[in-house]
């Protein structure tokens, strides 16, 4: 028997995304199609680098194969990745970054940072590129915590116009506005000057082409929050809270703020922090010091993904204050949490962005 391509391509149309729900041919995932008598070998290019799901796709394809081509096909399935994007407008600000993550609490304390460098470095271990905005502009912690605290980023100019270039740190593209002031000068500006600031961080710097860049947004609802939303093309938002209920109480009030007419940024998912207390020495123990199942709750009311729960653990809070982020580390209870954590927000940002393209696809009455 014969096969051809028109084979292979009708075959692997009976085969979906389990995330996004459309077959795998519409979705463009099909590349790279050869024949050679018996041999099949093409291409899926995945959503996300670290796709969970890839055994199970590669083994509905080798099925569609032998029920739709021949059982006697050898196929040959190689996997590749790319992140996928919503923009479309390429003279927008940011052009060559493909999607824009804040990440946001609705007070101060639950660790929010902590987690947007880890969730940064975890998108990293996973194959992304990846950049990180401190957007905090009064309480920058993050060259800190990446261990680039006292550096200075240099500026390249082109066509006689002055560009930021970002420092690197653990291969993660990072601006703070600690990095451009001394630290033990108190940052005591108005809004305006704070916007002004952001407004150069993005419109200003050099950052290239990043599948990932993470905004760490100061806590509460404000000025920033509102400039952002207004002149960042932001993907979605990912909400930080701790299980307590006061630490849910504002995080509501965090997740009602992006959903306002005039910021109008998808919910991601929330993630939660602290979830338990874990000591090194039990670490098949867990101590719900701040309560149980806050997080989950909060996801649920807004119906929302709860993307991960974060441990505390002694080794997080050290490795923040050593620049030595914990996602970094051999711990495997926190590397795994923060892996499973990246992997997840990956792929809800798929599905987001296969909606939204779809409805911009769709067509009209």
């Amino acid at each position: 028997m014969l096969i051809t391509k028109e084979q292979v391509i009708e075959a692997l149309s009976h085969v979906n995304d389990p995330d996004l729900k459309k077959d795998l041919v519409t979705l463009n995932m099909i590349e790279n199609v050869a024949i050679e008598g018996n041999k099949v070998s093409f291409t899926v290019v995945l959503t996300t680098p670290a796709c969970p799901l890839k055994d199970a796709i590669e083994q509905d394809c080798r099925q569609a194969i032998a029920q739709y081509v021949s059982a006697d096909a050898e196929v040959d399935l190689t996997f590749d990745s790319k992140v996928t994007t919503r923009r479309v407008d390429k003279k927008d600000v940011l052009p060559g970054v493909k999607n824009i993550i804040a990440v946001s609490s609705g007070k101060g304390g639950v660790g929010k940072s902590t987690v947007a460098v880890n969730l940064a470095l975890a998108l990293l271990k996973n194959g992304s590129t990846v950049g990180i905005v401190d957007a905090d502009i009064h309480g920058p912690s993050i060259p800190l915590m990446l261990g680039i605290k006292g550096k200075r980023p240099t500026v390249q100019q082109i066509d006689g116009k002055h560009y930021i270039v970002p420092l690197e740190a653990y291969g993660l593209k990072v601006l703070s506005i600690g990095l451009l002031i001394d630290e033990r000068q108190a940052v005591v500006w108005r809004g305006p000057m704070v916007s002004s600031a952001l407004r150069q961080f993005f419109t200003e710097c050099i950052w290239g082409d990043l599948d990932y860049l993470i905004l760490d947004l100061p806590p509460g609802t404000g000025d920033v929050h509102l400039t952002l939303a207004q002149q960042i093309p932001i993907t979605g938002a990912v909400v930080v809270t701790t299980p307590q209920k006061v630490a849910l109480a504002d995080a509501r009030k965090g997740i009602s703020m992006f959903k306002m007419e005039g910021m109008n940024i998808p919910i991601i998912g929330v993630v939660e922090n602290m979830s338990w207390f874990t000591p090194a020495e039990l670490p098949d123990s867990k101590y719900y010091l701040f309560g149980k199942g806050g997080g989950a709750a909060l996801a649920e009311e807004f119906d929302v993904p709860l993307l991960g729960q974060i441990p505390l653990v002694q080794s997080i809070r050290e490795g923040g204050d050593q620049g030595n982020p914990a996602v970094l580390q051999n711990d495997a209870t926190t590397t795994e949490a923060f892996m499973n954590f990246a992997t997840t927000m990956e792929r809800q940002v798929a599905i987001l962005n296969s909606k939204v393209n779809q409805t911009a696809e769709a067509p009209t009455a």
